[in-house]
């Protein structure tokens, strides 16, 4: 017979993983984020709430705080952890791996880290609806200040009239966009930093702005560049957190190869396609399955649905594990480790295995 074994402890930084942790049984610990201690005690409090209330017994959730990192780097390399949810930088998630790894018993660290989303638009598409595409895209980049985790950062194309209209009609709805505050100051000074690292660089030139708001709120900001110099410059791929995002202008369809091929592991990616476009998209699908947890289809990812058909995960340095989710039903199974009980008398076997 089959059982699964919930993790006697897991630690998270992440509300979704917070759900599938309780989901699974597990005690959670909980660090709340230091610029946000109010909000994240109210959370607390209300999660605290619905354990009594749901009967479970006191310490299945806990919530510690600091202001900075010792606590949950301190709660990652305690014995008594056995898992840990992390969603936040490349930086941050590979610090706590590390400290997991170098456990006498090292544990499972399932970090969301860093993924630029790419939209790969097709010219069929792009000819029959690429200012529509434009439009639908600077809503998506903008959405929450650019700061969803599956907000589209590249788009990759091959260079044409469909093209220019799409840029058309996005740098004009860009220019009309509202700047907004980012979370934190840190995440606010992050963003001007990646989106001057973009205006300085001699293959990269600005399409458009968004307005400019007070001293601390972000604008948001559109690049284009080549496939060639997308190629040469490997930085070119790094995350910019916020309403930023980069076009890929490629001579042809080999070019547009060439640059997916180079890509990192994502969370998601969109294609745009008309009909006349599915023998060109068709052969991708097997390469892009390989790049990301979630491909869709005349969309962008910003949405995010609650289902057992959502993947939100994806290969490093999306995810430090490509296997799991940390949205959707299937997250609960990131907190749970398989037990065969063989030829077991029933009066020995858990209870649950019992009535089965």
């Amino acid at each position: 017979m089959f059982g699964a074994s919930n993790f006697p402890l897991a630690f998270s930084v992440a509300g979704g993983d917070t759900a599938s942790a309780l989901a699974a049984g597990c005690p959670v610990i909980v660090k709340a984020h230091s610029a946000h201690p109010g909000t994240s005690e109210l959370v607390g409090r209300a999660v605290a709430d619905a354990v009594a209330a749901c009967g479970l017994p006191r310490g299945t959730f806990g919530l510690l705080f600091d202001a900075g990192f010792e606590v949950g780097q301190t709660l990652v390399a305690d014995h008594r952890i056995r898992a840990v949810g992390f969603t936040g930088s490349r930086r941050g998630g590979t610090a706590l791996m590390k400290i997991a790894s170098e456990r006498k018993q090292p544990i499972p660290v399932y970090a969301e880290m860093s993924s630029i989303n790419p939209v790969i638009l097709y010219p069929n598409a792009l000819r029959s609806r690429g200012a529509e595409i434009g439009k639908s895209f600077v809503s998506s980049l903008t959405l929450g200040a650019g700061q969803f985790c599956t907000n589209p950062g590249l788009i990759i194309a091959v260079e044409g009239a469909g093209l220019d209209a799409f840029i058309e009609s996005a740098a004009a709805a860009l220019s009309e966009s509202q700047a907004q505050t980012m979370l934190t100051g840190g995440i606010f000074d992050a963003y001007c930093n990646g989106v001057a690292r973009l205006s300085s660089s001699s293959s990269v030139s600005q399409v458009a702005a968004g307005k400019d708001g007070t001293p601390h709120q972000a604008a948001a900001a559109l690049f284009e560049t080549t496939a060639a110099a997308f190629l040469a410059n490997p930085e070119l791929q790094e995350e910019v957190f916020g309403a930023s995002g980069l076009i890929v202008r490629c001579r042809d369809d080999e070019e547009l190869r060439r640059v997916v091929g180079s890509l990192e592991g994502q969370l998601t990616i969109a294609l745009h396609v008309d009909a006349g476009d599915i023998g060109a998209a068709s052969p991708m699908i097997s390469q892009l399955e390989l790049l990301a947890g979630r491909l869709l289809v005349n969309g962008f990812g910003t949405g995010v649905e609650v289902s057992p058909a959502m993947v939100h995960g994806g290969p490093y340095p999306a995810t430090s594990d490509g296997r799991s989710t940390s949205v959707g039903t299937l997250a609960i199974y990131r907190f749970l480790r398989p037990v065969s009980y063989q030829d077991f008398p029933v009066d020995l076997l858990p209870a649950p295995l019992k009535k089965s």
